[in-house]
């Protein structure tokens, strides 16, 4: 059982969460509908995992996303799971380069992931253990405005698309099922990443650090 924060501004949402949260086992010990309210909720409950909205009250910008950020500041290695309505690509790269060097448990979804209930709870355990999930179509789009913004690309087709599956938080055996090649041929093409894209092996989460670097043209 996880002890939940969710932050959802509108009513209807944010009770439909704290209902599937609550049928999925878990306890919602807070439910608000601003950042104000996020962070108080936070600081008060230290929940297990945090769900918030990207745009909350006053200005429905990137409230809701700033607050996670300054409390996963205060709270060092806070897991936080944000759902936005749409792609919106400086959120999603301003929260993948908020992993660093502390504990990923970061995720970012669109609300319509939410109607698929098992992935949902799924992708919300993951984040809660410290696992970095993005939402495949978050990733296509992102990969997509990469691939136009910089040529040639240093991976290989498949490259991309195990690195595509990396960053949705999939462990080797899942991205050999997802592509239909073995355990070993992901390992290796696991290798090739690191390797073109100069990742220390010593350094920490390797995996988001892959996605990170290929994300940032670096």
């Amino acid at each position: 059982m996880l002890r939940v924060v969710v932050a959802e501004d509108a009513v209807l949402l944010r009770a439909g969460l704290a209902e599937l949260l609550t049928l999925g086992g878990h306890r919602v010990v807070a439910a608000v509908g601003d950042a104000t309210a996020l962070a108080a909720a936070v600081d008060a409950d230290r929940p297990d995992v945090v769900i918030t909205d990207v745009r909350m009250p006053p200005g429905f910008h990137d409230e809701g996303l700033r607050a996670a950020l300054d409390l996963r500041e205060r709270h060092p290695g806070l897991p936080v799971l944000v759902l936005s309505q749409y792609v919106a690509t400086p959120y999603a790269t301003r929260l993948l380069g908020a992993v660093g060097a502390q504990p990923a448990g970061l995720g970012y979804l669109l609300k319509d992931r939410v109607g698929d209930v098992a992935e949902f709870l799924d992708a919300l355990r993951r984040v809660a253990a410290g696992d970095t999930v993005i939402d495949p179509e978050v990733v296509r789009v992102l990969l997509r405005q990469q691939a136009v913004d910089r040529a040639p690309a240093r991976l290989t087709p498949r490259e991309r698309e195990v690195l595509a599956l990396m960053a949705e938080g999939l462990n080797n055996q899942a991205i050999g099922g997802r592509l239909s090649i073995t355990e070993a041929s992901v390992v290796k093409h696991c290798g090739n990443i690191f390797m073109k894209l100069d990742l220390d092996p010593a350094e920490g989460n390797r995996r988001v650090l892959a996605v990170l670097a290929h994300l940032r043209g670096e």
